[in-house]
């Protein structure tokens, strides 16, 4: 280290600061498990209709068993599908915005072709100027209308990825239901 450099001990300070910030972070994400439901509260087929299925007790199972039975097959199916249907978590649809480099695309397409044109009108920069301007603003809009399209496709993807969730519970959910002896649709 030079005498005088204040590069290396900056560098340190915030190679610092981010492993401080980053560890923060880290810990705070690790939330504690989400509570179980309260069953003295639940009615005896809450957790199936939650999943808009019908559960029918097909060996005479009474609605107290029934509700038990649901209970321990919820406790199953998150264990088994590592969701937790009463505590889903949030998928986040990353949305884009700002400039998207459409308009310099189109400005310096359309300078290109204004050259071309201005040119054999008689002046090239005129016609660059002109080109440049009407190419950045087709490719502002394209650019705006391609981001818009990315976005929804985004939000679809987070929709089919919390379904796939949902999905994954259910099906853990039936068949635990399902070998307990009731029938499910």
């Amino acid at each position: 280290m030079k005498t005088g450099n204040l590069c290396y001990p900056l560098s340190v300070i915030i190679l610092t600061i981010v492993v401080v910030a980053f560890s923060k972070s880290v810990f705070a994400q690790q939330a504690a498990p989400p509570a179980l439901p309260d069953t003295s509260k639940m009615t005896y087929n809450q957790i199936s209709q939650s999943m808009k299925l019908y559960v029918y007790p097909s060996k005479g199972q009474s609605k107290q068993q029934q509700k038990e039975d649901e209970f321990e097959c919820y406790k199953w199916a998150v264990d088994q599908s590592g969701i937790d249907p009463l505590n889903l978590p949030k998928v986040e649809a990353p949305v884009q915005s700002g400039p998207t480099g459409g308009a310099v695309k189109g400005a310096a397409k359309g300078a290109a072709a204004g050259a071309a044109i201005g040119a054999i009108a008689g002046d090239a920069g005129k016609g660059a100027a002109i080109g440049a301007a009407a190419g950045g603003m087709r490719g502002l809009s394209q650019g705006k209308q391609a981001q818009a399209q990315q976005n929804q496709q985004s939000q679809a993807n987070a929709a089919a990825a919390e379904q796939e969730m949902k999905d994954s519970f259910a099906k853990a959910f039936s068949v635990c239901i399902e070998g307990k002896g009731y029938t499910i649709k």
